[in-house]
């Protein structure tokens, strides 16, 4: 898939916010400071278009993203951040829920993990929330340029049992360093889009 165009359409925090165009839209979600900036950035090959930052926690709200005027990406909170409150972390919980039960563009998630961890407790409940809605996964395990070729494997079957992935959902190793895993990304969310 090439990018010629892609940009920021809004940072919404209800669904009045939620762009009106009926195209279809892949949600990215995963913990605070798992990469997923950076995913976005390596996928559409722009350095700084989707803001990396060194403070977890730091989006707030659901950021939405125009690629090719074909489709959005849909930037959600990072989750698992320890010093959000209670009360941001109880309106983090509506937000998602008014978007995951509610948008008909929503066609997948992709869910980022970082490679070199087990699953978190929150990254299970997350794939579990997801799977409740219905909605296809592919889980992204990023930073795999950090990992030793001997444990690649090893790491990727542990995310794969930890989460008790469904067969229909999608693991697919990734580097936004190195770029590997682009473009089987790339192939599986276009499959999701039916494009």
């Amino acid at each position: 898939m090439k990018v010629n165009y892609a940009d920021i359409v809004i940072s919404a925090a209800s669904k009045k916010q939620y762009p009106k165009a009926p195209i279809p839209e892949i949600a990215l979600a995963g913990r605070s400071n798992v990469g997923k900036s950076s995913f976005i950035n390596k996928m559409i090959q722009r350095k700084n278009l989707a803001r990396t930052s060194s403070k977890p926690g730091k989006t707030q709200t659901l950021n939405f993203y125009i690629i090719n005027d074909l489709f959005h990406f849909v930037d959600v909170p990072g989750y698992g951040y320890a010093k959000v409150s209670k009360k941001e972390r109880a309106k983090w919980g509506e937000m998602m829920e008014e978007y995951f039960s509610e948008r008909e563009q929503l066609r997948a998630t992709a869910l980022i993990i970082d490679s070199r961890h087990k699953p978190t407790e929150d990254d299970v409940i997350m794939y579990n929330y997801l799977k409740h809605f219905g909605l296809p996964v592919m889980v992204i395990a990023t930073k795999l340029d950090k990992l030793k070729k001997s444990q690649k494997h090893k790491q990727l079957k542990t995310i794969q049992e930890v989460l008790e992935m469904e067969e229909e959902d999608t693991l697919i190793p990734f580097s936004s360093e190195t770029g590997e895993g682009k473009e089987l990304a790339w192939k599986t969310m276009l499959s999701h889009l039916n494009m």
